[in-house]
């Protein structure tokens, strides 16, 4: 872990990455990706330890209230947040100036910040997004080994869903040869059900992989799942877009179950709901 100024937190679509890097350890990280030209390595945290002050610069100068978005590019729950607070903090800051936040994570640290992200949905709006991408447990140790499990994250859904905050789940990515079976689909899109999540962001049945990313993923391959990358060499070459030979087939399922259940699920609408800043709230800081 290391300490730098950063010049700026936010994004022009009012997105903050606090930390850089990632010690969650999952084997498909597109984040590893060389076009994103780390120079330390992945797992040598960056934390950008001036972001509450530069935050609270740039909501003081701000006339119109937005969503904050957090944890696109790196989670914000990471092991090294438990010592630093630094989400915390910003979320205090989005709290005090009345803004909305939408929080990325696959971590069920998150729950530690209840109390605030309840605040901050009760004055504007809040939304929790968890990745989730294997039903199987012991799958899950194998993809994801530092980060919740599966059962975690659904319970911190559930959690959520009893204080009225509103969730989005990232149905991303889905193995070729590994995940991509009708059971875990189905098992995946059960616990979203029970967990009554508002949206469902899926952009097909597969996964993505370039320099960098490829090769750490192929790594893996050959520790828990020999002979799989020969198959993919074969099947996909130097492909960035990796789509399971199944996705015609279980992205018909996924519509089918989120349709029947009133889930958003089409991605353009999932990322309108994750920007659109209530409009209760905006009429309301006009009197």
């Amino acid at each position: 872990m290391h300490f730098v100024e950063a010049k700026g937190i936010l994004s022009a679509q009012n997105g903050m990455n606090l930390y850089r890097g990632c010690t969650h350890g999952c084997i498909y990280c597109d984040s590893r990706s060389k076009c994103y030209q780390f120079t330390h390595p992945f797992e040598d945290i960056e934390v950008k330890e001036n972001a509450p002050r530069l935050l609270e610069k740039a909501l003081r100068s701000r006339r119109k209230k937005c969503m904050i978005g957090t944890g696109a590019m790196c989670d914000p729950y990471m092991h090294c947040e438990e010592e630093l607070g630094l989400t915390r903090r910003c979320l205090e800051i989005i709290d005090r100036y009345g803004f909305g936040v939408a929080v990325q994570t696959k971590s069920d640290r998150i729950l530690r910040d209840l109390d605030l992200l309840k605040s901050i949905n009760e004055k504007a709006k809040c939304v929790v997004q968890m990745t989730l991408t294997t039903y199987n447990e012991n799958l899950c140790r194998i993809l994801e080994p530092n980060v919740s499990t599966t059962a975690e994250r659904v319970r911190a859904l559930e959690i959520f869903r009893d204080n009225g905050i509103p969730t989005v789940v990232w149905l991303s990515p889905i193995l070729p040869f590994i995940n991509d079976t009708r059971e875990n689909i189905e098992g995946i899109l059960g616990c979203c059900v029970r967990a009554k999540v508002h949206g469902i962001l899926c952009f097909g049945m597969g996964m993505t992989l370039r320099q960098g990313d490829r090769e750490y993923y192929y790594a893996a391959l050959d520790r828990h799942f020999p002979g799989l990358k020969e198959r993919y060499r074969r099947r996909y070459g130097q492909a960035y877009e990796i789509p399971s030979d199944r996705n015609r087939e279980l992205m018909e399922l996924f519509y089918r179950i989120c349709g029947e259940h009133g889930i958003l699920c089409h991605v353009e609408d999932c990322f309108a709901y994750l920007h659109e800043f209530p409009e209760r709230y905006e009429q309301l800081t006009l009197f």
